[in-house]
């Protein structure tokens, strides 16, 4: 908001608003990835939700990372280990004005790092099933 004053033009900001900050994004929930989440050890999901508050405000935490097999670094995943066990969180930053969580998982196998095919082609369902729920959302009228 823009006021004059006699001191000259005053903006009043929304509080933990700046100048050069741009405005927090909404997260939305595909699926049951967020009452996945929320069966996760209270550290795992602070740190998850942490990093996503990155991805909010236009910025990229360390421990996300573009997820294999997705062009870009439009899909990324969050990997917290906690206690011997893996999490994983799966978001999307491809829309301009929302951030996607596609999935939230532990990861059961002990053995290599890769994400299982099966989880892959969830995200690859819950990415379109985004892709419609931001054009609807967003959809300029």
């Amino acid at each position: 908001m823009h006021f004059r004053s006699n001191y000259g033009i005053i903006t009043i900001m929304d509080q933990g608003e700046t100048a050069d900050q741009p405005k927090e994004k909404p997260v939305h929930w595909i699926g049951s990835s967020r009452e996945d989440l929320r069966e996760f050890p209270t550290e795992a999901r602070r740190d998850i939700g942490f990093a996503l508050s990155f991805a909010q405000n236009g910025r990229k935490h360390d421990s996300a990372k573009p997820l294999k097999g997705f062009k870009g670094a439009g899909v990324l995943e969050i990997v917290e280990d906690h206690r011997g066990d893996t999490y994983r969180a799966i978001y999307t930053v491809r829309f301009a004005s929302a951030v996607y969580v596609l999935h939230a998982f532990k990861k059961k196998s002990k053995s290599g790092v890769a994400t299982p095919r099966h989880e892959i082609e969830l995200v690859e369902r819950r990415l379109k099933a985004a892709e419609a729920d931001y054009q609807q959302r967003y959809a300029e009228n």
